[in-house]
């Protein structure tokens, strides 16, 4: 009889996952800034059209590049007209210098204390403009604590779907993929990636039905571990 899986390494998302990065108020006022006068909810709307489209098919170019690429399109979308390159530039350079409070998801914590009970090691991988500003944002939330590894795109120079990202997190963890399971809020770029890496994937999908199972699907971090205790268990003996 197959050895039934044991999974070491519970991967975490950061921005959409463990905190709320849509700060659309904060962006609209950023906007503004660059001489661009934008409903808050004109933004939401705009953001999360072209977060599905760039997850689904990201931009070509380095991860500056595609984050650039990505505001373009969400403020031209917004503004029901074309922005300029230069202003595009201009607002991510200022989001860049710019710092808010990233509530945190109500689910996480106990997420976090249930894995802990189960004995797993936990990490996040993120990509953020850097490891500094991903433990700054997990010091904030008074999370830090809880993962023995920390990840960011900004730092390690490879960013999320690229598998190199998983793998060295993993590597730094030494656990291997096959014994790893990622979360994140983006089915592509989190769950679908992290499987393509060899890793479990779970696509926390908050606004869906919780149903998919290609990738598996959840509502709510709340279901990570009883999900791992399935997986683990295997089906019912006849």
């Amino acid at each position: 009889m197959p050895a039934r899986p044991r999974i070491r390494a519970v991967l975490f998302d950061l921005g959409g996952t463990l905190v709320d990065d849509r700060a659309f108020g904060a962006f609209a006022d950023l906007a503004r800034r660059v001489q661009l006068d934008l409903d808050p909810e004109a933004i939401a709307h705009a953001y999360l059209e072209v977060e599905r489209a760039h997850d689904a098919r990201p931009p070509a170019g380095d991860r500056t590049a595609r984050r650039i690429e990505f505001w373009r399109a969400t403020l031209s979308l917004a503004a029901e007209r074309p922005v300029p390159a230069e202003v595009a530039h201009r607002f991510h350079r200022l989001l860049a210098e710019t710092e808010f409070p990233l509530p945190l998801f109500s689910d996480v914590r106990r997420c976090l204390e249930a894995l802990r009970r189960q004995g797993r090691r936990l990490a996040v991988v993120s990509n953020a403009t850097s490891e500094a500003r991903a433990r700054r944002i997990l010091d904030a939330a008074r999370i830090v604590d809880y993962f023995d590894q920390v990840t960011s795109s900004g730092t390690e120079g490879v960013a999320k779907p690229d598998p190199a990202i998983f793998h060295r997190t993993l590597a730094r963890l030494d656990v291997a993929p096959s014994a790893a399971l990622h979360v994140g809020d983006l089915e592509h770029t989190d769950a679908r990636a992290a499987i393509a890496a060899g890793l479990r994937g779970l696509w926390l999908n908050r606004f869906g039905t919780g149903f998919g199972t290609d990738p598996p699907e959840i509502t709510s971090l709340l279901e990570v571990a009883p999900w791992l205790h399935r997986l683990e268990r295997g089906p019912p003996q006849p």
